[in-house]
């Protein structure tokens, strides 16, 4: 760890203008530092992997510094707001006047009110599947015979305890979603318990019981506190993104070596080189988009949106220049392989986007 951090500040204080010059081509020239280097002209541009760590480390110091997880997470988990618990029809009417309030236009509010229409049916729905349980309950304790004699008298008494019993019972021993444990069980102990009353057919499975524990202890450690839950959980996801790009990159490279099977003069590794300088170029580019979109957010000015868009498109076409230049295919050849080398890198982000959520749900 000391080395990768010396190393880092030698690069910083000793670059000799190689970074500046190495840097103009990478992104005038899409794919020819690639090119060059697997032919063998390597002494004029600074080496991919020191150029990546420092462009890495760059980025992500400033990617860390303007993206904090309090900030990401405000409106739907601000303590004093109206929409921080929604438990009720009622609570979610205040809710929407709430955010109705600071909608900008009418698309927003049409959002707005779509999304507290879903949770208030989702809450009346709980409330309808409640009321008919208990109700079959009542029916139970109010058919129960009544009979004159002294000795009966507590008969129905005896009945109705009985069904409070079954309502506890039922309460407790229900089965339950693993990510509603928390809300039903304090404890792992009580979760335990729980399981063991139920038919064994009716049990969680092993992955289950894992994730319904684990947001039971998540529930005892954050107390229904979704602000701070959500905070913690988002901060240790966002600081895994290194660890993720960094997977991401052979496996992109696999796709690439898949997609160009056919020619044999490119190695696996120079589609890791390529990728190399691709991932070098995003980092640029995304400091440069972060950049803009932080300005709109302070200027309140809509037409920034356009340069926004504008960007985005430029570095699609980056890639797929890049592409044409480095494997020397058609345009037609190209674009398909970029259309299909998209496809794959999507699920497969997908993929690793849950893997390290998981990661990060597991170390808190």
């Amino acid at each position: 760890m000391w080395g990768l951090v010396s190393h880092f500040f030698y690069d910083i204080t000793h670059f000799d203008g190689k970074f500046f010059s190495t840097t103009k081509l990478l992104i005038t020239k899409p794919g020819l530092l690639p090119a060059e280097y697997i032919k063998g002209r390597r002494a004029r541009y600074l080496h991919p992997i020191r150029m990546y760590v420092f462009s890495s480390a760059l980025f992500f110091l400033i990617f860390f510094s303007l993206f904090k997880p309090k900030k990401m997470i405000k409106g739907s988990f601000m303590d004093d707001s109206p929409i921080a618990v929604i438990d009720s029809a009622a609570k979610a009417s205040e809710a929407e006047n709430f955010l109705l309030a600071g909608a900008r236009d009418a698309e927003d509010s049409a959002v707005i009110m779509g999304g507290v229409a879903k949770v208030t049916e989702r809450i009346r729905e709980k409330q309808r599947v409640k009321d008919s349980t208990l109700n079959a309950l009542d029916s139970i304790a109010a058919a129960s015979p009544r009979s004159d004699s002294d000795e009966d008298d507590d008969e129905p008494n005896k009945v109705r305890e009985a069904v409070k019993k079954a309502k506890k019972a039922q309460k407790k021993y229900r089965k339950v979603d693993w990510d509603e444990a928390s809300t039903h069980y304090k404890t792992v102990e009580a979760y335990d318990s729980a399981q063991k009353a139920l038919p064994e057919s009716e049990r969680d499975g092993w992955w289950t019981r894992l994730a319904a524990k684990r947001n039971i202890e998540l529930g005892e450690k954050y107390k229904n506190d979704e602000r701070a839950f959500w905070t913690d959980i988002i901060d240790a996801f966002i600081h895994l993104f290194p660890y993720m790009l960094f997977i991401s990159l052979p496996l992109y490279a696999l796709f690439m070596k898949l997609l160009y099977f056919r020619h044999k003069q490119f190695y696996y590794v120079d589609h890791g080189i390529f990728f190399i300088y691709l991932y070098i170029f995003t980092f640029i580019f995304l400091l440069v988009y972060f950049s803009v979109m932080k300005i709109k957010d302070a200027t309140h000015q809509p037409w920034m949106g356009w340069i926004e868009g504008l960007l985005l498109l430029a570095g699609t076409f980056y890639t797929y220049k890049a592409m044409r230049n480095f494997y020397g295919q058609s345009r037609g050849m190209t674009i398909l392989k970029f259309i299909l080398l998209n496809i794959m890198a999507f699920f497969a982000l997908m993929i690793l986007f849950i893997f390290f959520f998981t990661i990060a749900v597991v170390k808190m």
